[in-house]
């Protein structure tokens, strides 16, 4: 049997998320205005026709799976990639610290323009709907955040860490990391992430703060044919 997590999208929406999906029985997504993300049901001709008729004229879809993504013919690949999907060795203790705190939807404006400029991953100003985020602000000005975003039961995925180039070094990713993993924890989920392949730094970096990797993920972004 394939892992939960082998298809983190259609088992997320089929969940923890089912009230957020949008499609029927054999392909679903994420409103386009929380989160690009889309899966099918499988590779069966009524999935991936379903799949084909998700998306509008001017919308994009990302989907992400362990296995190859297959596309129908209606859509194009506009982009794709490899990631790496880690998972937590062991719970996170519960951390607080006073520089942190829960972010609101009046700082969507702020979370977005940091996520564009330090490109964690796709990020959209409804990213709030999934999962709570927290952040570092200083001198009111937001620099270091992250969150929760995809949920399985028993499995919570830590998103959104960046932090403003102007601020790093000084250890608030870290923090952050440890804050988010630690709120995962605590409800019982073991804490999953998801990085590029080719950011090896990052990887390091997970590694070194408890994390192994799971599966290598497939990523392919898709619009509609002209």
């Amino acid at each position: 049997m394939s892992h939960i997590l082998d298809r983190p999208i259609w088992n997320a929406l089929q969940t923890a998320h089912a009230e957020l999906a949008e499609g029927g029985e054999y392909a679903m997504r994420y409103p386009p205005s929380i989160v690009p993300f889309a899966a099918t049901a499988d590779d069966s001709r009524e999935s991936l026709e379903a799949l084909e008729n998700l998306p509008a004229a001017d919308e994009v879809m990302a989907i992400v799976e362990a296995g190859p993504v297959t596309i129908p013919q209606g859509l194009t690949v506009v982009s794709e990639g490899k990631l790496v999907q880690m998972i937590a060795e062991r719970p996170y203790e519960r951390i607080s610290d006073s520089r942190l705190q829960p972010l609101t939807p009046d700082d969507a404006d702020e979370m977005l323009a940091l996520a564009m400029l330090t490109k964690p991953g796709p990020f959209t100003l409804g990213a709030q709907k999934l999962g709570t985020f927290w952040g570092v602000k200083i001198d009111g000005r937001l620099v270091a955040m992250a969150g929760q975003r995809l949920r399985h039961p028993r499995f919570g995925e830590l998103s959104g860490l960046c932090t403003h180039p102007d601020f790093q070094g000084q250890g608030l990713g870290t923090l952050l990391f440890r804050f988010v993993a630690g709120e995962i924890s605590a409800r019982g989920d073991t804490v999953f992430l998801h990085a590029y392949y080719t950011n090896t730094s990052a990887i390091t970096l997970y590694k070194a703060l408890g994390f192994k990797l799971r599966s290598e993920m497939n990523l392919r972004v898709v619009k509609r044919n002209a």
